[in-house]
């Protein structure tokens, strides 16, 4: 059985609490300690604060949903209140602060969405009309050179003012 010092103990319960919230499999995964004892742990640990088998919210596993609830379940709360609320949920006044600014920040997004739609509507346009114009210059290099071969059927059918042959034959 591996003995560890209480300062180890320390610093690996700090990071299974706010505002690590390390997960039991992954420090066991990293430090190589079984799960079973960093439950144990944090068990001691909660018991010793006067926690009990209260789970606290891990911060870092909550939905948006979750995190948007505990915005509004604390929107009309003073300093004291938020505070106590945070440490029966293990988490901390800056955590929802930040959620309450990405909260108001998320209906900004709206006009963007709008700005989107219209550059896209914008693209659109824009490929009609390339594509519009690339048919026209079709047309118009098919009118050019149906014009130039017009010219030259004409030079040829045409008899010469001078009495010489245009296509290099002997004079009759």
């Amino acid at each position: 059985m591996t003995q560890y010092s209480e300062e180890f103990k320390a610093s690996i319960i700090a990071q299974m609490l706010p505002p690590h919230n390390v997960s039991v499999p992954q420090l066991s995964q990293a430090t190589g300690i079984p799960k079973d004892t960093l439950y144990t742990w944090r068990v001691k640990h909660r018991k010793s604060n006067g926690q009990g088998e209260t789970h606290p919210l891990p911060a870092a596993g909550l939905s948006s949903e979750e995190k948007f609830a505990v915005v509004v379940e604390t929107a009309s709360f003073n300093e004291v209140e938020l505070s106590e609320y945070c440490r029966r949920k293990g988490l901390y006044p800056a955590q929802i602060r930040a959620w309450r600014n990405t909260c108001l920040q998320a209906n900004a997004s709206v006009p963007a969405r709008v700005e989107r739609e219209k550059l896209s509507q914008q693209a659109k346009a824009i490929k009609q009309l390339e594509a519009e114009l690339r048919r026209k210059e079709k047309a118009l290099a098919e009118a050019a050179a149906l014009l130039v071969l017009e010219k030259k059927i004409q030079t040829l059918w045409e008899e010469p003012e001078d009495g010489k042959s245009t296509c290099g034959s002997v004079e009759k």
